[in-house]
This record gives C-alpha cells, structure tokens and sequence, in this order.
C-alpha cells in the first residue's frame, strides 16, 4: 500500500473563504475551484499539476488510491475534495493536524507552520497571500510555478511531520483518525428538509412568543436584562444555574454575563429555548443556537447529505468534540427540543440508525479505579436483572435507588421516581469532589428545589457510602504533586495508570501530559495550573480524577468502536454512545453484534462491568 501525501490549493476571495465559510459549505459551493494540487508517492519528489477539473481528475486517476493511505494536514479539508469533488475514495486516511493534538495539547499550535517549526523541519511559505481573489487562469506562469513549490513545500513538510510523529503512535488510533475523518468525508446520513422548516417555523414563534411577553421591543427587553439583579432572577426563577467568575479587579466572585464569558457562551447552547432567548436577548444577538443550527441543517440539505464533523481528540480527555460550527456533542436531549434536530437525522432508504450507549461507563470505571466493590457489585447484579427483564421499578439492584434509599434512609422498594432522580445525579454528578453550592445549583438547573442542608446531607451521605472513592481524590493529588516532583506514584487499579517523571501512561499506549504542570499561586483557586489549549488551567485531585475516568471511558469505547466498525459502518460518535448505518435485511444481527462490541472489556479491565443500551429505527431520532 502507497502512502499518498497531497495538499490542494483552492480559490479564495474576502467573502469566500474557510474564515467566512465551513469547510463543508466552502467544498460545496459553486464558487470552488481547484487552482492545483501536489502529491507525493512514498518518499519520491512531490508531482504539482494545475489544470481545469477534468484535466486535474485525469492528473489524480493516475493513482490507485482504493489501495492508498492518504496523508494531508487537515485531511477533513483535503480528504473531502478528494471524495465530494473527484469521487475518490482512499483506503485510509491519515492527519497530522489530528496526530498533533494528543501529542501536544494544543500547546505548540496546530498550524503546520507551527508544527514544522516545532519539530525544525523547515519554513512554510507565503505565497497563499498573493492568491487572494485569483481564479487558476489569472495566474501569470511565473506567479503559478512559484505557487507549485508553495504548494509542494507543504507536501514535504506533512511528510516529515508524520514520520516524525508517527514513532510511537499506536496503530489503533491512526485507525481511530480514519474512522473519525470518514465520517465526514464519506457521509452517509441524510436530513429531512420538510421537517426541519416546521422545527425552524416552531422555534422562532416560540422566541418571539417569549420576547412578546417580556415587552415586545428587543431594545426595550435588552434594557431590562442589562440589569445583572434582574438578569440573573430571570434565569434563576427559570431554574437556571448562574454562570460566576472572579473579578480582576475586585478579586471577588461575581456573575460571568459578559459576551466573551465562557458561562455566557453556554447559555447560548441551554436546552430550553425561553433561557437562549433570554441570553440572545441579553447580548444583542439575533438569532438563538436552535435558529442558527437548524438553519445550517436545512442549508446542508440543500447541498448533500449531512457530512458528521469531529475532532479527533479535541479534549484534554482524549473525547471527541464538534467542529465545522456543527456540534453533535450538544444537540438537545432534554427541554423542548429534544428529539427534533434528531429526528430530521434519517438512514437513507433501504438502511436504519442504530445508536447504542455505553451504560453509565463513567460511574462504572469510577468505582472500578477506587476499588468500591458494593457499587461494582450492584452494577452487575443490576445488569442481571436487566438481562432477565426485571421491570425498572421492581429491580432491587439499581445503583440510583440504592444511593436514594441511603439518601433517604428508607428501603430501596420504596423509592420513588423522583428520589431516584436525586439518587441518580448524585452517583453520576458527585464522583469527582462537587461541593455543597455546586450541587445546589445543578439540581436546581434540573427542576429539582433542595436546601443547602439537603445538598450537604446528600453529598456527606455518598462520601460516607463510597470512602474509596474520596480517597481516591487524595491519591489524585499526591500524583499531581509526584509529577511536579518528578518521581513516580501508583494511582487507581494496579498497572493501568502509571504515573511518574512528568507524564501518565494509559492503555492508550499515548503519554498523558498536562503540559508544564506547576504549583498554583494567590492568583490561582487551583494547587496545581498547566497549559491548555484554552490558557492556563487549573487542576487538583478531584478534578485529575474526572480526567481519568474520562479518559480510560474514552479509551474503551474507541476500542469498542473500531470492533463495531470491522463490520458495520459507523457514522458518528456522541459522548459515550455509537452511531451505526446498516442495511435494513441485517438490523437485527447488526444491533446483536453491536451491543456485543459495546459490552466488550479490554484485557486490562477483565473485573469492570460493562453494559449498554441501543436503539434502532429509520431516524436518529427514533433510537
């Protein structure tokens, strides 16, 4: 098998272009064209040609890319021109742009000038800026030559880069880089544009509705919410937890409701429409997430099917996250709009959706690493009953009634729904060291109205059920301190998680790194800070404890994924759940295989108890 390093040079112009347009829209669009393209076989001299479509197809058939692994930096880009626009389709797919997140955090930046300069492998050129608003046969010979070896130096340096990055990368997550670009180079779900107007037509009625009510005038409502008194009443009586950050100035805590606030940002994205309506209101913008994201939705229609936009590794955790101004991570599960934006998400015809969710895998690997044998047991007996289709209000063995009946001091028959609500956002909300206030204002964002007393009771109560789990914070922060020290420590079950000498091993075979990790300071609410993509982090035992569980979740479900995808197509990936594409006459042993996958434990966690729930039907929605 070749490796097929390559990079295109596209047109570009101040209002078309990946800055103005995603990626998606930008391939799309009928203002496209490819001024040339360089590519290089194995380790020979990178080949540039330019020419008009045809001619440029003719250029790229030489190739057998069905039996290629392709590189590119950002293979999203690239690898979908070379699939949307030339009908190619490589065997695999490779990235550095991808390769460099686990491997530096976001820390030395992902631009391959950055990276090249990183690792001293040469200079990126400039000549991009002198192809502004230039159409292929606008270029004078001279400036298209020059634009070549642009080009061409780009090739050589992806090249360099990945044999660089490349030594010590397991071979798995390469698998797990194609896998993720294919979902959006090779689409295969299809939207419902009839229902995705009448979803649109419902959300803008019921924000107007909303504005109506609060004045009518957006100017005059905006002059309202200015008031942070009265803003952050609106919020709260709608259940909403207020989003606080430090004053630089007073070093006080204070309401985060400026624009730029990260708190801010996400109340853009809350599920319930009246709270975006309220923000959007609030920072003067026109249009509410649910508004901007089914319009996009109903423009993608128009052009194609709906192309699955993820970054690989995008979290500090290994999870994956939403780019492409596309965010499958947080479309609504709960509120108003639950299920819609899904249920325009269809199976083409002939084929169905499975979805199939990973059980409480956090909480369960939670308990795995503290060693807290009762909870483990529960959720395997639990799992039992399940099995034996022990209806829910009977089963004796539900980790959330379990935790409610110590909640409550009652037994665990006589728990109701909404207590076990209580008891389940306390097995899966307080595993990692939330306070008193914290857990107040969750449960009150829920619906769910506690007193500070009760939210104590609450949390002393799960400490007091599951010591080894709050031990396990403490352990947490002697690794934290082991790093900054530079010697080692054990944490967690026995050999899975090494720490020590300024990195972690995992099974992910990948060091984990929190770069330039340090002791914190007066200016700092955190004992230890580390350099993040998104600036200086804070992080403590508690917290390092969230980002393994997450971590080995993610771990394990990658490695469930790519069993499923030996078989079966897979779509897309949201949290700790798997999409699947199958062909209608195989559903049924489709979704057995499935869950099977999904129920797999890896040699290293042979006593963790896995479990999960699936889905299936000609919608997304459906499962």
């Amino acid at each position: 098998m070749s490796l097929l390093t390559c990079d295109f040079e596209t047109y570009y112009d101040r209002e078309y272009s990946l800055s103005k347009l995603t990626v998606e829209e930008y391939i799309r669009d009928d203002r496209f064209e490819v001024i040339g393209v360089s590519v290089k076989v194995d380790n020979e001299v990178p080949v540039w040609f330019s020419g008009t479509h045809e001619e440029t197809k003719s250029f790229l058939s030489q190739y057998d890319w069905n039996d290629a692994a392709v590189l590119c930096h950002n293979t999203l880009f690239d690898g979908a021109i070379l699939s949307w626009r030339f009908d190619i389709h490589p065997k695999i797919l490779l990235d550095t742009l991808s390769m460099s997140r686990p491997l530096h955090g976001g820390t030395v930046g992902g631009s391959l000038a950055k990276l090249a300069a990183h690792y001293e492998l040469g200079e990126k050129g400039t000549e991009v800026l002198n192809a502004l608003g230039k159409r292929r046969l606008a270029f004078s010979a001279v400036d298209l030559a020059a634009y070549g070896r642009y080009c061409t130096n780009d090739v050589e340096l992806t090249h360099k880069l990945f044999h660089r990055m490349v030594e010590g990368f397991p071979k798995r997550e390469l698998k797990l880089i194609d896998l993720t670009l294919k979902m959006f180079t090779e689409p295969v779900l299809e939207l419902d544009q009839l229902r995705l107007e009448q979803h649109l037509t419902a959300v803008v009625n019921r924000k107007n509705a909303v504005l109506t009510r609060l004045g009518g005038d957006p100017e005059v409502i905006k002059k309202k919410l200015m008031s942070n008194v009265q803003f952050a009443k609106m919020l709260e009586d709608l259940g909403v937890s207020l989003p606080y950050k430090t004053s630089p100035v007073t070093k006080k805590l204070t309401y985060a409701f400026a624009k730029t606030d990260v708190g801010m940002k996400k109340l853009l994205e809350h599920p319930a429409p009246i709270v975006q309506a309220l923000v959007a209101a609030r920072l003067g913008v026109k249009t509410t997430l649910e508004e901007t994201r089914t319009a996009r939705f109903i423009a993608i229609a128009n052009r194609g099917r709906l192309p699955v936009p993820l970054s690989y590794f995008a979290a500090h955790t290994g999870r994956w996250g939403g780019t492409d101004k596309i965010n499958f991570q947080n479309l609504p599960s709960r509120g108003e709009d639950a299920g819609k934006l899904k249920s325009a998400i269809r199976a083409p015809e002939g084929y169905v959706v499975i979805d199939v969710d990973s059980s409480q895998i956090e909480a369960r690997v939670l308990a795995w690493l503290a060693g807290e044998i009762d909870l483990l047991d529960a959720f395997r007996k639990n799992d039992e009953e399940k099995q034996q289709g022990v209806p829910e209000q009977e089963q004796k063995w539900d980790v959330y009634k379990i935790m409610a009946s110590h909640i409550y001091d009652t037994n665990v028959g006589q728990i109701t729904r909404s207590e076990r609500f209580v008891g389940k956002a306390t097995i899966l909300g307080c595993g990692y060291g939330m306070g008193v206030d914290k857990f107040y204002l969750m449960m009150k964002s829920w619906g769910v109205s506690l007193s500070h007393n009760a939210c104590r009771h609450i949390i002393d109560t799960y400490r007091n059920t599951y010591p080894r789990i709050p031990k396990l914070w403490g352990v947490g922060d002697n690794c934290l301190k082991a790093l900054v020290d530079g010697r080692g420590c054990t944490y967690g079950e026995p050999g899975v998680v090494k720490v020590g000498f300024g990195v972690i091993h995992t099974p992910m075979e990948l060091p984990f790194h929190y770069h330039n990790l340090r002791r914190g300071n007066e200016n700092n609410n955190a004992a230890y800070i580390y350099d993040s993509r998104n600036g200086v982090t804070g992080i403590w035992g508690g917290k390092f404890t969230e980002n393994i569980d997450q971590h080995l979740s993610r771990v394990i479900i990658s490695q469930q994924m790519l069993r499923i995808a030996k078989r079966y197509r897979v779509a897309m990936t949201v949290h700790d759940a798997v999409g699947c594409v199958v062909r209608r006459e195989d559903a049924d042993e489709a979704r057995a295989y499935i869950e099977r996958c999904m129920r797999w434990i890896p040699p290293w966690a042979t006593d963790l108890p896995l479990n999960c729930e699936s889905g299936m039907g000609d919608t997304y929605g459906d499962c």
